[in-house]
């Protein structure tokens, strides 16, 4: 039923208008997505890591909407939709698994439109870095500590910033000793003060 895929970094999984048949479920590495618009900008919209699933924007529409682009060497295993659903409609379980994945997807919506509200820089950096290591930490990682896959202009695409806004808050926030920085690895020192900063939205 399923097929393991290995894909490059900077390989692209998924465009706008491939055709969905397929899920994928993320075995290791780090993909983002990003939605092209129609004035010709690009944003990135989300993250993926192992244990997430790729391609679920085009249930719904029978396309792609987003691209989807390796940020380091990856394995997928492919899942044709047909096939699950034809085990969905023979196992409940199944189907409320896709059915699970599909809230996920609109909860993760949810809070990237509070991201980009009325949230400041501080605090959308804040609570984009909580919600990650959030996310590592229900995968057996560490809850202080990780290295930032995606560049900080990935990071301001997805938080509405410029790059150099990205790049100031890191700084300000270690300054203030909530952050230690070092390029790409980040740990936190003082969690407390980062969850007040990230207004308790990183678990959104």
């Amino acid at each position: 039923m399923s097929q393991r895929l290995r894909v490059r970094k900077g390989e692209t999984l998924l465009r706008p208008g491939d055709s969905f048949r397929t899920l994928f479920a993320i075995r290791s590495g780090f993909f983002k997505q990003v939605h092209s618009m129609a004035n010709g900008r690009e944003q990135v919209t989300g993250f993926q890591m192992a244990g997430d699933t790729l391609g679920l924007d085009g249930i719904g529409s029978g396309q792609h909407s987003s691209s989807v682009v390796a940020l380091e060497d990856a394995e997928v295993c492919a899942m044709p939709f047909v096939q699950m659903e034809a085990l969905a409609r023979e196992m409940p379980p199944m189907q409320k698994h896709i059915h699970h994945l599909l809230g996920r997807e609109m909860a993760h919506e949810r809070s990237v439109m509070l991201l980009l509200g009325s949230m400041s820089a501080e605090e959308r950096v804040s609570a984009f870095l909580l919600n990650l290591l959030q996310r590592l930490q229900q995968r057996g990682l560490s809850a202080s500590e990780l290295v930032l896959r995606m560049s900080r202009a990935d990071i301001g695409s997805y938080l509405g910033l410029k790059l150099e806004t990205v790049s100031r808050t890191f700084s300000k926030l270690a300054a203030e000793g909530l952050l230690e920085v070092d390029k790409r690895h980040v740990r936190v020192v003082d969690n407390e003060a980062l969850q007040r900063t990230g207004r308790g939205l990183a678990a959104a």
